[in-house]
């Protein structure tokens, strides 16, 4: 098991009581999956039952307890997958922008915004997430665990550019510079507040903004 991920890993293992098998039933179990998600963006994950997942993944009640001894065993099945698949899509977004980006000037901007885009489109099931956490120690754990590694695989990104960076210790301000993006993105998605304490029309100025500070911030000498 990765020490990266291993509570991810342990909760998903966990949620399962048996593994669905090819065709029809692995079918059915991914419409439970995906009929969750579904319901957990639109209601959270306290204001819907079972019997909602079976009418809207179009899977028996049976079907369901065969998989999972309940409806929290199901919401942390979902959970785990959703936060490794955040974490891989993550990785090939960061990827891709490095790929892109030949000096640091170039990736920054690259980089705050197509983070913001990413974090806009998962912020819906990450709110859900997050305040599952706050009540549910069994999702506690792997929420931080992929906090810890997001944060570090944006460090590391920005430490590419290491040789631009001008500063004793680059982590440290590569790591300075990803908490200000994060906070200030994650507020204007709702993330840790509420969706109406953003603001857009402040969000497509802030973006230029952040990058430009981020650059003078890393170039400058200690």
């Amino acid at each position: 098991m990765s020490t990266e991920t291993r509570h991810t890993e342990a909760l998903a293992l966990g949620a399962l009581s048996r593994k669905p098998r090819q065709g029809r039933s692995l079918a059915s179990y991914e419409r439970m999956l995906e009929a969750t998600k579904q319901l957990m963006i639109e209601v959270g994950s306290d204001a819907f039952t079972l019997q909602d997942v079976s009418e809207r993944g179009a899977v028996s009640i049976g079907s369901i307890y065969l998989r999972f001894e309940s409806k929290d065993r199901l919401l942390h099945a979902v959970i785990a997958e959703e936060l490794t698949a955040i974490l891989a899509r993550e990785r090939a977004m960061l990827d891709t922008t490095i790929a892109e980006s030949a000096t640091l000037g170039a990736f920054l901007p690259r980089y705050i915004e197509r983070y913001s885009t990413f974090l806009k489109a998962h912020a819906p099931l990450l709110r859900t997430i997050m305040q599952r956490a706050a009540v549910d120690p069994a999702v506690s754990e792997p929420g931080k665990e992929t906090a810890r590694r997001s944060s570090a695989m944006s460090v590391d990104a920005i430490l590419t550019y290491r040789d631009e960076i001008k500063a004793p210790d680059a982590a440290d301000k590569a790591n300075a510079v990803f908490q200000i993006v994060f906070a200030t993105t994650a507020r204007q998605f709702g993330l840790g507040s509420t969706p109406e304490s953003g603001d857009p029309v402040v969000w497509e100025f802030m973006k230029d903004e952040l990058s430009k500070m981020a650059l003078a911030y890393l170039r400058h000498a200690d």
